[in-house]
């Protein structure tokens, strides 16, 4: 049987490589994903100590951030694509275009 440390280390380490995929990355789908990484950490978590303390109230929350995140993604996918053609590159660098008084 695995334990909870086993699960909540897991989680953590879902998590945090995440955090460093959105410092450390200059691509916006890559950071996107490392987004979702978190997300899904934070879920494992969740799970984790609903399962623990024999609660179901942290799954059905779980449940409603992963139906969430569903919507998130279609949306976030679809910036994601219109700032490609605008700029011809996923390249945080390039995307300067919400600086207030600068015409693009």
């Amino acid at each position: 049987m695995i334990s909870l440390t086993t699960y909540a280390f897991v989680a953590m380490m879902l998590f945090s490589l995440g955090v460093i995929g959105v410092i450390a990355r200059r691509n916006i789908f890559v950071i996107y994903m490392s987004i979702e990484m978190m997300l899904n950490g934070v879920n494992l978590f969740l799970v984790t100590f609903a399962r623990y303390h024999f609660n179901m109230d942290p799954q059905v929350i779980t449940v409603m951030v992963i139906a969430i995140a569903a919507a998130e993604a279609a949306i976030f996918l679809s910036v994601i694509i219109l700032l490609y053609r605008s700029r011809k590159s996923l390249d945080t660098d390039v995307f300067n275009i919400l600086k207030q008084g600068e015409n693009s």
